[in-house]
């Protein structure tokens, strides 16, 4: 099972958005944060899906220390929460 790292933004008063630095526009959000890491899943399996369909698969996750280390998102991940999704999620794992 893979984690994905997902950085939380919750700088916008009225909804929080999460984004994944190895998954380039897969974005979740929600009213809070619970909202928008229950919705996480889907955005990661809706993401899936439109790359299946061009034949193509996620990329394995990156660590948070690799990531901390790529001068493109090391800011992001020292300015903002950042947690793990799982992927696939526990409940659809076979």
């Amino acid at each position: 099972m893979a984690q994905y790292v997902a950085v939380i933004e919750d700088t916008d008063p009225e909804a929080v958005s999460l984004w994944f630095p190895d998954l380039p526009g897969c974005i979740s959000g929600g009213d809070d944060v619970d909202e928008a890491l229950e919705n996480a899943p889907e955005a990661l399996a809706f993401y899936a899906q439109e790359l299946g369909a061009d034949g193509r698969r996620l990329p394995p996750p990156r660590t948070l220390d690799e990531l901390r280390a790529d001068p493109e998102f090391a800011d992001d991940l020292g300015n903002h929460t950042v947690v793990l999704i799982e992927w696939p999620p526990l409940d659809t794992a076979e």
